[in-house]
């Protein structure tokens, strides 16, 4: 692993060192031949009008067309830098328009009745591409109403399982279950719209805050936006800014500080009433009452609901009715509190580590 960053890094510098060295020589590179040409024109210029074969005034007209010619060369070469970044900007979005569509895996699988599990993990074998299999023999059952939680160290592909319950990525062998059907039988738009995510990556728009959290259920009335608001304390700080509701957010809503962006999240959770929540439980870099309110309104939030949470402080999930042990990908461990402190293995290590030196998983 080492040895191929230390590859991708060499290829990194040389292409930054060329890139800088074009960028940096090409702008005196330009002033260099704009001033040839002048001289050019004044050494010209002169000798005509020390023959008399031209007048100064002529001479002098030529000088400014001169200028007046490198002026836009000169311009565009200060934008170069701007215009490398712009054809490395193009390549990516026309790499991403080009991508082939997902597509459609329905095959009629056969549907399981008469089962009580919400979500069922039945023999999932994963692996990226074609590496080599994360998962080889996966098995789990999860019941309308119940917690999951996901720990593991930071790099421990945590998500790896979220990716697969919502179909970012397909399993390579056994099958996910939704009400005992074969979530590729499902379309994508379909299976999502069970789902609803609130991560520590806050996704906010360009727009009011009403508007962003309405963006959970484009069909939720003002009156189920409010409660929203208010069951996850946004509508206490809303209340205190001059447009109220109405507040612009700008690109990247840096107008709002990180916990507030962190409620309006959770708000539109509340909107969209999920069957099935995901939830990245973490709160770093945010103020002690913040962090009380987010940890309130990510509790309502739960209440009676299945979802899967990303655990940072294990404390938060000692109650969870299963436990998902990650570590380099690998599901490890699988269990409730209890069973995994019994069996004195990763998790223990990582729960006794976490309160012996107050250490915060990624």
């Amino acid at each position: 692993m080492i040895d191929k960053f230390e590859v991708q890094n060499e290829n990194y510098y040389k292409a930054a060192w060329k890139a800088q060295f074009i960028s940096g020589i090409i702008m005196p590179l330009m002033m260099f031949l704009n001033n040839i040409g002048y001289v050019f024109v004044a050494i010209v210029g002169g000798i005509g009008v020390s023959n008399g074969n031209i007048t100064l005034g002529n001479v002098q007209a030529f000088l400014q067309y001169t200028n007046q010619f490198s002026q836009p060369i000169q311009q565009l070469s200060n934008l170069l830098n701007t215009i490398q970044s712009t054809v490395a900007s193009a390549e990516r979005i026309f790499e991403v328009i080009d991508e082939e569509e997902m597509k459609d895996t329905n095959e009629n699988r056969p549907v399981k009745e008469n089962t009580d599990n919400l979500i069922e993990l039945d023999h999932v074998q994963f692996g990226y591409d074609n590496s080599e299999l994360l998962m080889t023999d996966y098995n789990l059952e999860v019941k309308r109403g119940q917690q999951v939680a996901i720990v593991g160290p930071t790099g421990a592909g945590k998500t790896t399982i979220i990716n697969l319950l919502e179909r970012f990525y397909d399993v390579k062998g056994g099958s996910i279950l939704l009400n005992g059907k074969d979530t590729r039988d499902l379309d994508r738009e379909d299976l999502r719209s069970h789902f609803a995510m609130v991560l520590q990556d806050t996704w906010l728009f360009t727009g009011t805050i009403y508007d962003n959290i309405k963006y959970g259920r484009e069909d939720a009335t003002h009156d189920e936006i409010m409660a929203a608001a208010e069951a996850a304390h946004v509508d206490e700080f809303v209340r205190k800014l001059p447009d109220g509701y109405d507040t612009v957010l700008n690109e990247d809503a840096s107008n709002i500080s990180q916990g507030q962006r962190q409620l309006i999240t959770i708000a539109r959770a509340f909107v969209a009433d999920p069957e099935i929540l995901i939830l990245d439980e973490a709160t770093s870099s945010v103020d002690t009452r913040t962090e009380v309110q987010i940890q309130h309104a990510m509790s309502r939030l739960l209440e009676n609901r299945t979802s899967f949470v990303v655990a940072h402080r294990l404390s938060t999930i000692q109650n969870a009715d299963n436990i998902i042990v990650m570590n380099h990908g690998s599901v490890i461990e699988t269990g409730t509190h209890n069973e995994l402190m019994s069996q004195n293995g990763f998790y223990a290590d990582l729960y006794n580590s976490q309160f012996s030196g107050n250490v915060q998983l990624g």
